[in-house]
Order: structure tokens, then C-alpha cells, then sequence
């Protein structure tokens, strides 16, 4: 069996720039950071059998991975020739539908698996393309580029995305103590509230590629806003000018909810003026595409209030870290003679196919 794990991220900066219909007319910018909270993805062959399993919301048992339904894992398995005796199964650390890229999340972890697997060695770029590929070509999702490369690099991670696509990857370094405010001051708070991000980046998307829409200024100007703020963002983060980013968020917020009346509700909406007013909260958003899933707030002080009224609205926090290892491969027992093969993906330097004698490869 093959266990990957691979992050989910929270976008800091740029959101929404990075789907084709914005960045091919004015280049893309994306400045986000991995979670330590993960999508886990098992995968095992079927050799007695032939059968394919899919295990995830609901079971699937098909002869041939073509008969799945669901998209990603069909479209994952068959792009490197996979098409029966395999059994799949994911756990993921955060519900689905809230807005931390868990479905790219969940085919990265696929495609990192199935080329340890094939004994396929590669980079986070590749995998994050292949990705990429799957969703935004083969299965026309109106969706951007962040969301896998962020799951295959995780970090604190800069996307800068040409006309063309092309995506030129950069890191950002914080001391311990700098990183560790940084996470104590943005608070992340769980709405309750599941929705699908395909409605609202539809809609987003349309307004982008239709200029004669009613929405089609307020949509492109609100993105040019964004990936402005993204890059003050970004160098307020790097300076450690961490409040500055905080204010900036609030900026962000603003601009976000123009584009459309889903990204957010009442509910949110009162609540935010709330913490701000009340608890001096200098800024915050939903993440992900909006209309529900996680709340995000940069609060300097009253944290510990803050952490309890949320909680008395029915918010509770999310405690998180930052994973800086991106997709990787976490348990490999395939028993392949003398060779336990172990292949990671990941942001630092040294990361590589490596396969390592063993006496012998155990099971799970």
C-alpha cells in the first residue's frame, strides 16, 4: 500500500487571479500558505480480483476505471495507463467544499501516489501540471492554477502565472519567532456552511470572458484591486510588517465581495463588523471562493475573547501550522524484491526519487 499526504492551503494575496479567463489577458498572482491539515489518499492493488474500489463519500466497485464516476480519480488513474485491480481510499483533516482546495488536493495526492506506484520519478512542478491538466483541460473545470501547485509545494509559496500559463514558483522565509506571530495574530474560524465553488467561479469566470456581461468591469477591476493587494501583501509578509497585512486583508475583502453576491452572506457580514469593531480585528476574509467554509482574521490583540465569541456564534478555530513539504509520499510497502521504493514531493531543495534497500517491504 501507498499513503500520500498533501496539504491544504490558505491564499493570502491574489486570489481568483489565477484562472485563465484573468490571466490570460493580464498574468496571474497567487501568494498562499500550506496547512499542516491534510488529505490522505491509500492506494493498493487488486492482483486476485482485477476490480477497481473507489472509496471516498461513497463506494464505487467497477471493472474498469473508465466506469467510475468520479472524475478525478478516473481521470488520474487512467492518465498513467491504470485501469483495473486497484483499490483507492482518501481521509482528509478538513471537510470538502470549504474553500482549501481539497479537491486538487485530492488529485495531487492521487498522482503522486500512482507514480510512486509506476516507480515514475518527478517534481512538484510536473505533478502540479498534470493536474492542472486533468482539471482545467481534460475536465473544462472553471477553476485557476493555485490550488495544485500549492498542494504539491506547500509553504509559504508566491505563483507568479505568464498569459501563457507558464507558472514561475518562489518561496518566502520567515524567522521561527516572525512565522510564529504571523499565526498566532490570523485566526481561522469554520462557518459551518459547505458550498460549491464551481457555482461561484462560474459565474466569476463568465463575467471574465463575456465583456458584453453587466459584471464584466466591476469583475476585472476588482481583480486588478486584488493582485495589487497581493503583491502589497506579499511585501508586507516578508518585511514582517504583519499588521500592515492585516489591514490589507480588510482592502481585500472589500474587492472580493463586488464580484459577486454569493461570497458572502448576512451572517458573515454583521459578524465582521463585529470582531472589527469589537475586538479590533484589522481585517479578514472568507477563503476560497467564498459563500461559506472558512473564515480567516488578523487579530493583534484579544485573542483569547475573540477565540470565545466566535465560539458563542457557533465558530469554532482551527489551530494550524504551516506545512512547508507540499505532497508527499508517507507509507510505501510495496514488496518489489529487495527495493522499498519511497518517493516524495516537496519544496526544499534535495527532494528527489530516491529507492532505498530493504530486507524486506512490511504491509498496513
Amino acid at each position: 500500500m501507498i499513503v500520500t499526504r498533501t496539504p491544504f492551503r490558505v491564499t493570502l494575496g491574489g486570489g481568483g487571479t489565477d484562472l485563465p479567463s484573468y490571466y490570460q489577458d493580464h498574468g496571474g498572482f497567487i501568494f498562499a500558505m500550506g496547512l499542516d491539515k491534510y488529505m490522505y489518499v491509500f492506494l493498493n492493488p487488486r492482483p486476485i480480483d482485477r476490480k477497481v474500489r473507489l472509496l471516498y463519500t461513497k463506494s464505487e466497485m467497477v471493472d474498469d476505471v473508465r466506469e467510475l464516476e468520479h472524475e478525478l480519480a478516473r481521470e488520474g488513474l487512467l492518465l498513467h495507463g491504470i485501469e483495473t485491480a486497484i483499490e483507492v481510499a482518501s481521509l482528509a483533516d478538513l471537510p470538502a467544499g470549504t474553500g482549501v482546495g481539497s479537491s486538487s488536493c485530492y488529485l495531487v495526492g492521487l498522482l503522486n501516489s500512482v507514480r510512486a506506484y509506476r516507480r515514475i520519478p518527478c517534481t512538484p512542478k510536473e505533478v502540479a501540471e498534470e493536474a492542472c491538466h486533468l482539471e482545467l483541460n481534460v475536465l473544462k473545470k472553471p477553476i485557476g492554477k493555485q490550488d495544485q501547485y500549492m498542494a504539491a509545494f506547500g509553504g509559504l509559496t508566491v505563483l507568479h502565472i505568464n498569459p501563457e500559463g507558464v507558472v514561475e514558483v518562489d518561496h518566502v522565509s520567515l524567522s521561527p519567532a516572525d512565522l510564529a506571530q504571523l499565526i498566532a495574530n490570523t485566526h481561522i474560524y469554520y462557518t459551518g456552511v459547505k458550498r460549491n465553488t464551481i457555482d461561484i467561479l462560474s459565474e466569476q469566470n463568465r463575467s471574465l470572458v463575456d465583456r458584453k456581461e453587466e459584471a464584466h468591469q466591476v469583475v476585472s477591476e476588482s481583480l486588478h484591486h486584488i493582485k495589487d493587494l497581493g503583491y502589497k501583501i506579499l511585501e508586507a509578509i516578508r518585511r514582517c510588517n504583519f499588521d500592515t497585512f492585516g489591514q490589507l486583508l480588510d482592502d481585500h475583502w472589500n474587492y472580493k465581495k463586488r464580484m459577486s453576491s454569493k461570497i458572502s452572506t448576512s451572517f458573515i457580514d454583521q459578524l465582521y463588523e463585529t470582531v472589527k469593531h469589537e475586538f479590533k480585528v484589522l481585517g479578514g476574509k472568507i477563503i476560497g471562493a467564498g459563500g461559506g467554509g472558512f473564515l480567516m482574521l488578523y487579530c493583534p490583540g484579544n485573542q483569547e475573547k475573540l477565540s470565545k465569541f466566535m465560539e458563542s456564534q457557533g465558530l469554532m478555530r482551527l489551530w494550524y501550522s504551516v506545512d512547508f513539504e507540499g505532497s508527499k509520499v508517507v507509507a510505501n510497502h510495496f514488496n518489489l524484491g529487495s527495493i522499498n521504493v519511497n518517493h516524495s514531493l516537496g519544496a526544499g531543495p534535495g527532494r528527489k526519487f530516491e529507492a532505498t534497500h530493504a530486507t524486506k517491504a512490511g504491509g498496513i
